[in-house]
């Protein structure tokens, strides 16, 4: 017969002597990615900047960035230009990638990098349109993209600029585009074309029925920039934080995990343009950002001083909005050839 205290006999695990075991440390690219958002960079920024800190990992054999440095990053960067040939703004990316990966993860001063193979600065003209180009070009495109397209000529907004922009950004009442963190992370602002005021107005308000269907359907949430989402729970859903130019459907959110309607892909736009200009019979490679560089050139052409188109562009220093004035019929563009004296 077993006793009774045999029964209720409870033995010391053997494992209460054991220390917990900590959870695994993060990879090193998840802890990079964690930093990219800590900080608020887009979705973009982070993927090139996780991808440029894998490369230069696997460029040096796996070895740990902490037991490397700047003779490690320049010979990376030399590699690309030399073996790659990557271009000069490729290159900058690719260090300014590996300079946010030792300063704000690893918290190591990476000193001076010394010589590096510099990729090459091309020096070229922007491609510029005329305006009789423009309006052929334009008249190819049909239904959204066509309004976008001439939002971006009409604007001088960069194409993620237009893609990204919001409801509450357009302002009818003084005829006013804000275009919102910009290159650079600035703010500005830009005018609101007339022409384009009635067709925006219509598209609007299709984008309005589609976000209210979302609504009732338990959706209708857009992506917050920054900690927008936490400060204020419900903007996500309001009407003015969403994107002029929704996707089509509704998507997982690639950061939160949230199903919500993101903005329409910039492909869209680009395969758009690229058939519109074959299309319209040019002979030149145009192309979306095109229509930006032939806003800032027309306005010239009009008599605007180079400072407002300046501010108009966003553009830091005045001598970046100068190499408009390269395609003005300046120059040799007014000379006359002898042979037709």
């Amino acid at each position: 017969m077993i006793h009774p205290e045999v029964l209720h006999f409870n033995p010391p695990s053997l494992l209460a002597d054991l220390p917990i075991p900590e959870p695994p440390k993060p990879k090193l690219l998840d802890q990079l990615r964690d930093i990219i958002r800590l900080k608020h960079y887009s979705i973009r920024t982070e993927q090139s900047y996780v991808d440029w800190a894998k490369r230069y990992i696997l460029f040096h054999g796996k070895k740990h960035p902490k037991d490397m440095g700047a003779k490690e990053i320049a010979a990376f960067l030399t590699h690309l230009a030399v073996d790659k040939n990557v271009s000069a703004s490729t290159q900058n990316q690719a260090l300014n990638a590996l300079i946010f990966l030792y300063k704000e993860l690893l918290r190591i001063s990476v000193g001076d990098i010394g010589d590096v193979a510099r990729a090459k600065l091309p020096i070229r003209r922007p491609l510029v349109m005329s305006r009789d180009e423009v309006k052929r070009v334009v008249e190819k495109f049909t239904g959204t993209p066509r309004l976008m397209a001439e939002l971006l000529y009409g604007t001088g907004m960069r194409l993620m600029e237009g893609v990204r922009l919001r409801v509450k950004d357009i302002d009818f009442d003084i005829n006013q585009v804000i275009v919102r963190d910009g290159k650079g992370a600035k703010d500005r602002v830009t005018m609101l074309p007339q022409k384009l005021r009635p067709v925006l107005e219509r598209h609007l308000s299709e984008v309005k029925a589609i976000h209210e269907r979302d609504l009732a359907a338990g959706y209708g949430q857009v992506y917050l920039p920054f900690a927008l989402a936490e400060k204020y729970p419900n903007a996500d859903r309001e009407w003015g934080w969403q994107y002029v130019f929704p996707a089509r459907s509704i998507s997982k959110d690639p950061r939160s995990g949230k199903m919500a309607r993101h903005h329409i892909h910039e492909t869209a736009l680009q395969s758009a343009m690229k058939n519109a200009v074959r299309a319209a019979g040019l002979t030149k490679p145009a192309s979306v950002h095109t229509l930006r560089h032939s806003f800032a050139t027309h306005l010239l052409e009009a008599g605007y001083d180079i400072r407002t188109v300046q501010e108009l562009l966003g553009h830091k220093d005045v001598s970046t909005t100068m190499i408009y004035t390269h395609v003005l019929k300046q120059g040799a563009g007014a000379v006359r050839s002898p042979i037709d004296f």
